[in-house]
C-alpha cells in the first residue's frame, strides 16, 4: 500500500512497498509531486515494470564488472571484451550513475569515437555498452536502455579488404620468401583454407597424408600471450575433413622429416615445441616474408652499405628511407606499411579459388566449416578479375544459329 506523509521539516514523503516487501520512501517539496510520483510507482507495480528509483545511482563501472564476471564465454571472447571495455567503454561511462546515461550522451560519444576509431571498433564499444545497460534494465536498475536506436558509423569495404593471392604468386613468390621452418604452415593455411587457430593447432592424429586429408578437431587459442589447445573448433560445422591438394602433401612430408614432433605437440610448433603465437608470427615471419616476396613495400639496394625502404602510410602517401642493412629496412617496412595481405586472406583466397573453379557452394561451405552458405558467399569469396571467363560465358555460338 502506498501513501503520502508529512515530514517534520514540512516536506512530503511518498511511501510504497516493493514487490520484495521492502518499504521504500522518497521526499518531495509538495504533496502534488509526491502523489504524482506514487501514481507512477503504482502503475509500474501493477504492470510488472517496477524499477527502484534509487537503483540508478549505481555506477556503470560497478555493474559492468558484475556483468563481465557473470558471463560464461570462451576465454578468447572474455579477453577481447575485457580489453574493449577497459580501453574504450569504462573511460567514458565508468563514473556515470546508470540513471544519468541518456540517449543523446551515448550518440555524441559514438559520433566522437568514430572520428578516430575504425567503424568495427566503434561497433564493438557500442555492443558492450548496450549489453551492460540492457542487463541493468533486466535487473530493474533502470527503466530503459539508452543505447537503443543509436546510429553507428557505416562500415565501408576498402580496396585492401579481403585481398586474394593467386596460386602462382603463393607458390613461386610467397612460399620461397618465407623462412624454411614456416613455409609449410603458410602452404597448409592456403591449400586447406584453415583459420589460424586450426592450422596452428594441427597435430599428427588429425593428419593422414596417405589419404591426402586432414581433420579439424581442435584449435589453439591465445590469451594475453599464452597459448593453449581447445579440444573443439569454432562451431559444430568447423569439425570437418578437408582434402589436401597434391602439391601440398610433399611440402608437409618434408616439414615433418625436417622438424619431427611428438604426438602431443603441434605439427607447426615454435623452436621449443610450443604452439606458435599469432602476434609474433605476424611480426617476425609473415610480414617480413611479404616484403621479401615484393608484396609489401619495396626494397632497393643502393650499395653495400645502403638499402632504401619504400612504403605507403595510412594516408596513402608514398614514403622512403635509407638504412645500413636490409634487415633494418625490412623491419621498418613491416612496422610502417599500412595494410598488406593478412594471413587470414589465405583463407579468403582458398574459398575464391574453389568458387572460381566451379566447385558448388555447398561443398565450399563444408570444407570451409561454415554454418550457412551465405557466409561463404558474402564474406569469403571475392571473385578474381578474370573478364575473359565472363565474356566466354556470354559469347554467341555462331554454329548454334
Amino acid at each position: 500500500m502506498s501513501f503520502v506523509s508529512r515530514t517534520p521539516e514540512g516536506n512530503y514523503r511518498a511511501n510504497w512497498r516493493e514487490p520484495s516487501g521492502q518499504q521504500k520512501a522518497k521526499t518531495f517539496r509538495t504533496k502534488t509531486e509526491a502523489k504524482r510520483f506514487l501514481a507512477e510507482i503504482d502503475g509500474s507495480l501493477s504492470r510488472g515494470l517496477y524499477v527502484d528509483p534509487h537503483a540508478g545511482r549505481l555506477l556503470f563501472a560497478t555493474h559492468a564488472q558484475e556483468w563481465l564476471d557473470s558471463r560464461n564465454d570462451e576465454l578468447t571472447t572474455k579477453a577481447r571484451d575485457a580489453s574493449i571495455m577497459h580501453t574504450h567503454v569504462l573511460p567514458q561511462w565508468g563514473t556515470w550513475p546508470l540513471s544519468k546515461i541518456d540517449h543523446l550522451s551515448v550518440q555524441k560519444w559514438i559520433t566522437e569515437l568514430g572520428t578516430h576509431r575504425a567503424p568495427a571498433t566503434v561497433a564493438e564499444a557500442h555492443r558492450l555498452t548496450s549489453a551492460v545497460l540492457r542487463s541493468a534494465v533486466r535487473n530493474r536498475l533502470i527503466a530503459f536502455n539508452p543505447c537503443e536506436g543509436i546510429r553507428l558509423p557505416r562500415r565501408r569495404r576498402q580496396d585492401t579488404a579481403d585481398q586474394v593471392i593467386n596460386r602462382g604468386e603463393l607458390r613461386t613468390k610467397l612460399l620461397p620468401a618465407a623462412p624454411d621452418r614456416y613455409q609449410a604452415i603458410i602452404a597448409t593455411a592456403a591449400g586447406a583454407g584453415l583459420r589460424w587457430g586450426e592450422v596452428a593447432g594441427l597435430r599428427l592424429d588429425a593428419l593422414d597424408l596417405n589419404r591426402g586429408q586432414l581433420r579439424v578437431i581442435r584449435t589453439v587459442i591465445e590469451v594475453s600471450g599464452n597459448t593453449s589447445f581447445k579440444p573443439y573448433p569454432k562451431s559444430s560445422a568447423g569439425r570437418r575433413t578437408v582434402p589436401l591438394p597434391g602439391w601440398l602433401v610433399p611440402i608437409i612430408r618434408a616439414h615433418l622429416d625436417r622438424y619431427p614432433v611428438p604426438p602431443e605437440a603441434p605439427i607447426y610448433a615454435n623452436t621449443v615445441g610450443k604452439p606458435l603465437r599469432r602476434t609474433l608470427f605476424r611480426a617476425r615471419v609473415w610480414r617480413p616474408a611479404l616484403v621479401q616476396a615484393g608484396m609489401l613495400g619495396n626494397l632497393t639496394v643502393i650499395d653495400d652499405h645502403t638499402v632504401r625502404a619504400g612504403w605507403t602510410d595510412t594516408t596513402g602517401a608514398t614514403l622512403a628511407k635509407e638504412f645500413p642493412t636490409e634487415r633494418e629496412a625490412i623491419v621498418h617496412i613491416t612496422r610502417s606499411y599500412a595494410g598488406g595481405l593478412r594471413f587470414h586472406d589465405l583463407r579468403h583466397s582458398y574459398a575464391t579459388w574453389l568458387v572460381d573453379d566451379g566447385v558448388p557452394v555447398n561443398m565450399v561451405q563444408r570444407v570451409m566449416g561454415h554454418e550457412r552458405s551465405s557466409t561463404t558467399l558474402d564474406l569469403y569469396t571475392r571473385r578474381t578479375d578474370d573478364h575473359g571467363r565472363i565474356l566466354q560465358a556470354l559469347d554467341d555460338d555462331d554454329d548454334a544459329c
